[in-house]
């Protein structure tokens, strides 16, 4: 998921601007997308299960107006939120105004909160955790004396991981959760408008300067008064960024916690092959994400580099799409070997991570096809063995290969000669020479930053969504 807002003072195109900082943010999430663009106070918003490109028609982009303040979000479907109805930003009207909320997270105690909110009377009309958050805020809002204040004192009760973008009628809200699990940052154009955005990536592509990271905890409120940021929740827990941002999540292009993205897989591939070194003839990398980490581990062992998989630019993220069908099947569409590469040649393959398997045990028996003579698998991640919480669609360990096989069962079942992965101590210095003080890797090492969340089933109305999605 990924959220991005724009804050200006004069009327502007604003929504072809947020528009433009989605598609560089489309690798977060491609289920579904949104835009709420806020005129002197009247929001207008339109969101729809799809690619940014395939929501916002140059229609839909014009029918949204002009304004001053504008946000979005890029959502991936979960197992059981992929619905269109789950879509972002949420637009609330309360008795005291209307706001927008875009967020990148997920709450540990989120059902908990519906649970207490519904017996008071609250009517929820989607499975996203948005809601939920928007919710805690309005009732907090109730008995504040302006929506900051409400938004800090929410904070208290929301657990979990959690990068919010928060819009009223005069005001552009940047929130983070107190561990600092999912990245947010803001810049400013020439033009003097501010731009937040989960990476810095999508502020390059909105033509803004980046200024820095939201620190955990904080919240930065921009106005028409300028800029003010409430620290009430800052250094409250140690600093936990989701380490899976470095390896897999974030673009190569992207810098987080004054660390490129780019040169972190570089380093976890240097690792790799200290870690994991065998003769090979040559490297090669699963794209996207696993071409930075092979080109460190080839500059590390000596082996040269080469292109040997060509990938179909029109298929998305094979981890983040919903339901193991759907995943064989892009597979199947989305890599090609360049055989010149690869026949008869020792090959390492080097993949971002190894989470179900689905991706590598296609790739190896395409790259067998091609005429590969030996191929040894190599992941620049540690071995998935425990879900994740936060916002990555992990929710059981049935599903994580490395759980239930042993590295030599995973090569069998591959096909592979030899499966490698990043030990999970060199995980932690991805970052290092950044401003990260430490990492969430609770999915490799089982250490979460917060309480697990507590299985109360499914109610009946997520329950009948999962259905109706599921026929």
């Amino acid at each position: 998921m990924a959220v991005l807002g724009i804050f200006g003072t004069e009327t502007a195109d604003v929504a072809s601007s947020i528009y433009y900082g989605l598609y560089a943010l489309q690798h977060r999430g491609q289920a579904s997308s949104g835009i709420v663009v806020n005129d002197d106070g009247v929001f207008h918003s339109y969101k729809d299960s799809g690619l940014v490109n395939e929501v916002f028609t140059p229609s839909v982009l014009s029918s949204l107006g002009l304004g001053q303040l504008a946000v979005g979000n890029v959502r991936y479907g979960t197992s059981d939120s992929k619905d269109r109805i789950n879509a972002e930003p949420v637009v609330v009207n309360h008795s005291k105004g209307k706001m927008a909320v875009s967020l990148d997270g997920k709450l540990v105690n989120g059902v908990e909160l519906k649970n207490e909110m519904e017996l008071k009377g609250s009517i929820f009309h989607t499975a996203n955790d948005a809601e939920i958050i928007s919710s805690v805020i309005i009732h907090e809002r109730i008995h504040s004396a302006s929506i900051e204040e409400a938004v800090c004192k929410a904070m208290y009760k929301l657990k979990g991981a959690y990068s919010l973008i928060l819009m009223s009628p005069q005001k552009l809200m940047a929130v983070r959760d107190e561990n600092g699990m999912k990245p947010l940052c803001y810049g400013q154009r020439s033009d003097g408008e501010y731009v937040v955005a989960s990476e810095s990536c999508a502020l390059t592509s909105m033509g803004a300067t980046f200024i820095r990271d939201i620190r955990p905890g904080e919240i930065v409120v921009f106005s028409k008064e300028g800029i003010r940021t409430i620290k009430d929740h800052c250094n409250q827990k140690p600093e936990r960024l989701c380490v899976f941002e470095y390896l897999y999540t974030a673009r190569p292009d992207s810098v987080i916690a004054n660390c490129s993205v780019h040169l972190a897989r570089k380093r976890a591939g240097a690792m790799l092959a200290k870690a994991h070194p065998v003769e090979a003839d040559v490297v090669i990398g699963a794209p996207d994400s696993g071409i930075d980490a092979a080109i460190g581990y080839a500059e590390q062992s000596g082996i040269p580099y080469g292109l040997g998989l060509i990938k179909n630019k029109y298929i998305g993220r094979t981890f983040i799409d919903p339901g193991q069908n759907v995943r064989e099947d892009k597979v199947k569409i989305k890599l090609n070997p360049v055989v010149e590469t690869v026949k008869n040649k020792r090959v390492i393959l080097v993949d971002d991570s190894i989470v179900r398997g689905t991706t590598c045990a296609r790739v190896v028996k395409l790259l067998r096809d091609a005429g590969a003579r030996e191929i040894h698998v190599r992941s620049s991640a540690p071995a998935f063995l425990n879900p994740c919480y936060y916002g990555t669609d992990i929710s059981s360990r049935k599903a994580l290969i490395a759980c239930n096989h042993t590295t030599e069962e995973i090569a069998k079942i591959f096909g592979a000669d030899s499966v490698g992965f990043l030990p999970i101590e060199d995980v932690f210095k991805l970052g290092e020479g950044g401003d990260c003080k430490g990492y969430c890797a609770a999915c490799f090492d089982g250490n979460y930053p917060t309480e697990e969340p507590v299985d109360y089933g499914v109610n009946k109305f997520e329950r009948k969504i999962s259905e109706r999605e599921e026929k």
